[in-house]
């Protein structure tokens, strides 16, 4: 689990990668996406079941615990914000640097998650 010290303020702990410890943690960090996270996970049951493997459940989890990380972690949220924000910007060079933050702020995250 990582440190306050190394990230910032966490509002909660790293859940662990299961469904029901990530519906809890999205439950504090983005009540709001519950909803999405829900039909997602409906979602990738299906093609687990259709496609008879486990790997689209395998995405769902990652995928939901690499946004978790994001909000949960202070650093992370306020750089996602900002990299989102300016995708749109007038200035082709910033919006070509917040394409870039936005891929490394997701690539961190996704590495967090599976270390």
């Amino acid at each position: 689990m990582s440190t306050q010290a190394d990230h910032g303020r966490e509002l909660v702990p790293r859940p662990e990668l299961s469904p029901d410890a990530l519906r809890a943690a999205l439950a504090v960090v983005a009540p709001s996406r519950l909803p999405e996270m829900q039909r997602t996970k409906d979602e990738a049951f299906a093609k687990a079941v259709e496609w008879q493997s486990l790997s689209p459940v395998r995405s769902w989890v990652l995928i939901w615990a690499r946004d978790i990380e994001i909000a949960r972690r202070s650093d992370l949220s306020a750089r996602h914000a900002r990299a989102i924000r300016d995708l749109e910007h007038e200035d082709a060079d910033i919006a070509h640097e917040a394409v870039h933050e936005l891929s490394v702020v997701l690539d961190e995250a996704m590495k967090a998650v599976q270390a």
